[in-house]
């Protein structure tokens, strides 16, 4: 294998994002005196969160504001009469510390960190990023946790990548891979910084858009032969 230092996107490629997420707003709702939630109200949240974290990576909003207003659009939406911040607040607890990891996730960092360097390069919460690798387990496996909330900048941005990179033990661009699950953040911001990508692809979904993978895989467990692959196929 030619690669040295390993990107991981965190959720949704290492970290099981989406059932940490339905766990945490469940929770949340409760807190909140809701008991179970209404039917649909999880789905619409999601659809509102993730058109922010889109505004977010275009700069066009900040981190602060995307953690309250998500909860403030959704509440206003279902004539819910509850305070947005507490929302926010309790959310971000409860996700610290609800994880649930990918199958294959530790078995192929403790691999990797035994070839090179594993790093993790998120838009995610920086204080919430950190304590779910810990929870998780990884954390012995990672060398460093790069996070947008600390640079200023979020992937697809260079400056994120170029960031993240500085705070690896070496760099060249040559040894290094990105392996993400989103073609738009992860693949896209691989291809323009110039590292090498593996779109994770659980769902085995279409690419009808300009990112360019240098390979792809459908589990976490194909990662290494695909890689060692493809660095036999190179001249």
């Amino acid at each position: 294998m030619k690669h040295r230092l390993f990107l991981f996107d965190l959720d949704d490629t290492l970290l099981d994002f989406k059932a940490s997420e339905q766990s945490s707003f469940d929770a949340t709702m409760r807190e909140l005196g809701m008991g179970e939630a209404p039917d649909g109200l999880f789905t619409q949240y999601q659809a509102i969160n993730m058109e922010l974290w889109r505004s977010f990576e275009n700069g066009s909003v900040s981190k602060d504001y995307l953690k309250v207003e998500r909860f403030r659009r959704t509440f206003d939406a279902n004539d819910l009469d509850l305070d947005p911040e507490a929302a926010s607040h309790l959310y971000l607890e409860a996700l610290s510390d609800t994880v649930v990891l990918i199958d294959g996730a530790q078995q192929l960092c403790e691999t990797l960190a035994g070839i090179g360097e594993v790093g993790i390069i998120t838009n995610g919460v920086e204080s919430i990023q950190h304590r779910r690798i810990t929870v998780s387990g990884l954390r012995s496996c990672v060398s460093f946790i790069a996070t947008s909330e600390a640079c200023g900048h979020a992937k697809p941005d260079g400056r994120f990548f170029d960031y993240t990179v500085k705070l690896a033990r070496s760099f060249a661009p040559k040894d290094t891979i990105m392996i993400g699950d989103r073609l738009d953040a992860d693949i896209i911001g691989a291809n323009r910084f110039g590292i090498e990508s593996c779109w994770f692809n659980p769902g085995q979904l279409s690419n009808d858009t300009h990112a360019l993978p240098t390979c792809e895989v459908a589990c976490l467990q194909d990662v290494i032969p695909a890689l060692r692959k493809q660095a036999q196929d190179q001249p």
